[in-house]
């Protein structure tokens, strides 16, 4: 990543106003989540909105808890400006197409992953083509054509891939069973599922500093929500260790042609009520996704021409080739028992909302682990489900909400935790603290999910790709990665992470330009001016947005 030299251009701009002038451009309403609970991400915010400032912008910085931004951002897409936010590191996500596809393909832009509204016909056609290129070296050249149009757009601006940190107890657990996943680190499903006790204490008890929003098969509601689903819920495949899908669920599962694949599901599972899990309970998983009551699911299955049952074999027919189907689709779909869920769907169908509202009271899968109770903003409790065909070691998971940092490294050290899942502050201090502990392993890793601020692709100024490209050059990621992750991170220009080594296109980072005149040059070329030190909008062009 490359810093300009400096030039005169901010200077320049200053010097005068063309006759044409637009309208002052409003306050820019800039979320974070508080200090306490993402540290990393709000002294991040703090560096941008003092960069943008410079340009002569009003920006201003609301912070506001995960529930509430996610709830604005998420459902009330016309009504923001910009947004922290957070692509976590997904096991299924070690194929690109979830990324750069369901994130910014036209298609997801109304109620799935698209909420920023980005829309360019070209770049649909690429991740179109990606998705059904065989050829895994021509499939490389579609997904590096993606990260290149996107660094030219600038859609979102993307500031890092952490380091995440985390860290165990390691006078509770073997470390020899701790599980480091490819692009995720040991906070994962295999971790837990292998995590084998030394001594008396049998449970995991680990911290969050995000509340959960739901347990839900069919709601994607966030981060810390998908360490619960993916252990209560099975899948036909999931990705291993080494970032390749492993049949799960399934089996086995077979290509019959480039468009036709059969799944032999395991035989004697259970759903935690005891109910056996059956073909029919797959094929209706997978018809529920695109049944319009799951929209965050759909494009993982709007692929799927056919699902046939012939025994104890579900043979899923394509309309179209698709390279990434087995980690994109069959590792992604939760399965859910069709006796409980069909008649929930059937009575949301009477109803404006859809199942990403519905909370089940108990929710019920075959996964490693069995729900126990969520007392909401205090805890979450699973139990190992000794009947799995993969049972854990431990006897129970037990997810607390720690929002401040300092407080959940305390609670490690003094064995409250036995497990730091998250750690969004210093890692220093992490690292000093299991130094001067003994008892505490830490293991760092660099993550295939990113750190981002989402533009508001639907709002003006932000609809316009010159402006994005502006604020985007203003802030060097070298400055966040040193100042706000203590350089535990990798400055990013890119939403495929380096740690997918074949994926990344290196290019869009080690090019990219960055600096307070590179900014002004873009917004001069692109026809913004200054006047009284605020930036106005090019030639005639008026705020259509009240401050």
């Amino acid at each position: 990543m490359r810093r300009a030299v400096v030039s005169t251009a901010f200077l320049a701009l200053l010097a005068g106003t063309p006759a044409f002038a637009g309208d002052q451009i409003r306050t820019i309403d800039l979320f974070t989540r508080p200090q306490a609970a993402q540290p990393q991400e709000f002294q991040s915010i703090q560096l941008i909105a003092q960069e943008w400032r410079k340009l002569g912008l009003d920006v201003n910085v609301r912070v506001m808890p995960w529930e509430q931004m996610s709830d604005v951002v998420w459902y009330q897409r016309d009504n923001w400006d910009a947004t922290a936010w957070q692509m976590v590191g997904r096991p299924e996500r070690s194929d690109p197409d979830e990324i750069v596809f369901n994130l910014f393909h036209s298609t997801t832009a109304d109620k799935g992953y698209n909420f920023i509204g980005y829309l360019n016909p070209e770049y649909d056609t690429v991740v179109e083509a990606e998705r059904v290129e065989i050829d895994e070296a021509k499939r490389k050249e579609l997904i590096d054509k993606a990260q290149e149009i996107l660094a030219a757009d600038q859609p979102n601006m993307m500031l890092v891939h952490p380091k995440q940190t985390f860290a165990f107890d390691k006078t509770v657990w073997d470390p020899a069973s701790v599980v480091e996943q490819s692009g995720i680190g040991i906070r994962n499903t295999w971790t837990f599922m292998s995590l084998t006790p030394i001594g008396e204490q049998k449970d995991i008890i680990l911290n969050s500093g995000d509340n959960v929003q739901a347990i839900n098969p069919l709601y994607i509601s966030g981060g810390v929500d998908s360490w619960v689903f993916e252990l209560v819920y099975d899948r036909l495949v999931r990705v291993g260790p080494d970032g390749l899908p492993k049949a799960w669920a399934a089996e086995s599962y077979e290509w019959k042609d480039d468009k036709t694949i059969a799944v032999t599901l395991r035989e004697g599972m259970k759903w935690h009520d005891g109910e056996p899990v059956t073909p029919e309970d797959v094929k209706f998983s997978f018809e529920t996704a695109v049944s319009g009551e799951a929209p965050m699911y759909a494009p993982f299955a709007t692929n799927i021409e056919n699902i046939a049952i012939d025994g104890s074999t579900i043979t899923f027919t394509l309309k179209q080739p698709a390279a990434s189907f087995v980690t994109s689709s069959l590792a992604k779909i939760n399965l859910i028992p069709k006796h409980v869920w069909e008649p929930i769907i059937a009575d949301l169908k009477t109803k404006e909302e859809n199942a990403e509202s519905y909370q089940e009271e108990m929710p019920i899968g075959s996964g490693p682990f069995r729900f126990e109770r969520w007392l909401t903003n205090e805890e979450i409790v699973l139990s190992a489900n000794t009947d799995h065909f993969n049972a854990p070691k431990a006897e129970r998971w037990i997810l607390r909400i720690v929002p401040n940092v300092e407080a959940a490294l305390g609670m490690l050290r003094s064995g409250e935790i036995n497990f730091l899942a998250e750690f969004s502050g210093d890692p220093q201090v992490l690292l000093q603290a299991a130094e001067q502990d003994g008892d505490l392993e830490t293991v760092s890793t660099v993550e295939m999910g990113f750190r981002y601020v989402a533009f508001n692709n639907r709002r003006p100024p932000f609809d316009d790709p010159a402006f994005r490209r502006a604020l985007s050059s203003a802030v060097d990621r070298r400055l966040i990665v040193k100042a706000a992750y203590r350089g535990y991170a990798e400055p990013s220009n890119s939403v495929v992470s380096p740690a997918l080594g074949f994926w990344h296109n290196a290019a869009v980072v080690e090019g990219f330009e960055a600096g307070h005149d590179v900014a002004v040059k873009i917004l001069e070329d692109a026809g913004y001016t200054l006047e009284g030190g605020r930036l106005h909008y090019p030639g005639d062009q008026k705020e259509t947005l009240a401050e």
